[in-house]
């Protein structure tokens, strides 16, 4: 069964990957594609918030490190949007960092995850987010 369509209700849930690393955005992108997700990107949290004005995610797979505008700014930007503040915003870093992870929390964010992630648990941490 796809993980990606909640079959009680008929729908399809939509996810949002922002990164400035085109690699990852594919590789994020073909998985939770292939599990049934709708799934859009955006290059910078810049980009990600002209995005939102569009669409309307169940959830923010964002990374945290970005040239414009980092993603603690991005969410902090998010969270002043009365439509999608509630939504949750899942980090993904390649750095391991406590002061990262405590304003991560600081700031809202559903969880913070270290890259490389593997696709079963990446999958389980947004089933956690995505199921409420």
């Amino acid at each position: 069964m796809s993980k990606g369509i909640d079959w009680l209700k008929g729908t399809t849930k939509h996810i949002l990957v922002v990164d400035d690393e085109p690699a990852w955005i594919g590789a994020l992108s073909m998985v939770l594609e292939s599990k049934g997700y709708d799934v859009r990107s955006a290059s910078s949290g810049a980009e990600a918030l002209k995005t939102l004005k569009q669409y309307k995610p169940d959830l923010i797979l964002s990374d945290v490190r970005m040239p414009d505008m980092n993603g603690f700014d991005f969410l902090d930007s998010l969270k002043k949007l009365p439509a999608i503040a509630s939504t949750p915003v899942v980090f993904l870093s390649a750095v391991d960092d406590f002061h990262a992870r405590k304003v991560a929390r600081e700031l809202g964010a559903a969880d913070y995850i270290l890259k490389p992630i593997s696709e079963q648990d990446m999958l389980s941490t947004l089933e956690k987010y995505l199921s409420r």
